[in-house]
């Protein structure tokens, strides 16, 4: 049995640099040959992901939740067992599954986890998302926050870039058909999600990563908001994102399903796991247990 661990040595303040004894030598307890590659770009990373899995029985890698999607993206319809040591910011990936963040702990969900099929994700029918497909307010700040002030600041670089440049909610008109049911409205978030975390939050606690579903939460407002307009949105943000599914609001509009498939205007940018994504009009499916990869042995995924 053959492993390969990918990681980048400047993420996480070098904490998984200085952890790559450690890694290797629990890697070999279970993996006969375990090959160790320093990533030198998301580029690099996505390549040396596809290069691997129709090499390599195993595929281990560190990082935060654009990390996974550019890994996701690199092996595509290869078939590979997937390994997660999280060492982002959020980390909801990470956080949906019951993966610890500490290096040793996650370790040994790989030695001693179990296997699991996950769903995921197809985005226009050629890129990929984990856990969630975003737009609107707040949605930015994953990819826009300096990746110097999150090393620094970690989670709070990103409450900072809110406070900075975030806080003008701005609705947009949608389309969404999602199973067959269509519904306009006009939106100031709208989340697709697969997996329960959102930016640190249990957004989607009830949900699943096998059950063949995606959850949307549309948060809709009407157009030129006024200042008060943009207070009411600023608190149902945080209700949604603190209450999750408890949250119930006129303003909130719920769907689930399959297929989701969703109209907007050329100004509305999407966030795929924390990624900047394409613009526009954008196609999810959800592709049934896609994913093969170690989780807590006694964790409900």
């Amino acid at each position: 049995m053959k492993c390969l661990f990918l990681y980048n040595p400047n993420s996480g303040k070098g904490k998984i640099q200085r952890k790559l004894q450690l890694i290797e030598r629990m890697l070999k307890m279970r993996y006969d040959e375990v090959t160790l590659y320093a990533t030198k770009s998301a580029e690099d990373l996505q390549r040396k992901a596809a290069e691997g899995a129709m090499v390599y029985d195993t595929l281990i890698f560190s990082g935060g939740d654009g990390t996974f999607n550019l890994v996701l993206g690199g092996i595509g319809e290869r078939k590979v067992d997937l390994g997660y040591l999280p060492s982002g910011t959020a980390n909801d990936v990470a956080r949906s599954l019951g993966i610890p963040k500490n290096v040793k702990k996650a370790l040994k969900v790989i030695l001693g986890g179990r296997r699991e099929t996950l769903d995921c994700m197809n985005i226009d029918q050629t890129g990929y998302a984990m856990y969630i497909a975003a737009a609107g307010a707040f949605t930015s700040v994953t990819y826009s926050t300096p990746q110097k002030q999150k090393k620094r600041f970690g989670w709070l670089a990103y409450v900072f870039e809110c406070c900075k440049k975030q806080m003008k909610f701005d609705s947009f008109p949608i389309e969404v058909t999602c199973d067959g049911r269509t519904e306009e409205a006009k939106a100031v978030l709208i989340l697709v999600m697969n997996g329960r975390s959102v930016a640190g939050f249990s957004v989607n606690k009830k949900a699943s990563m096998q059950d063949g579903k995606m959850e949307i939460a549309i948060l809709r407002e009407r157009e030129n908001l006024g200042f008060w307009g943009r207070v009411r949105a600023f608190f149902e943000i945080l209700r949604l994102f603190f209450r999750g599914s408890k949250c119930g609001s006129k303003h909130l509009l719920r769907l689930s399903g399959a297929e989701v498939s969703i109209k907007a205007g050329e100004n509305v940018v999407w966030d795929l796991d924390g990624e900047k994504g394409d613009s526009g009009n954008i196609d999810i499916r959800l592709l049934p247990r896609h994913v093969t990869m170690f989780v807590p042995k006694n964790k409900k995924i």
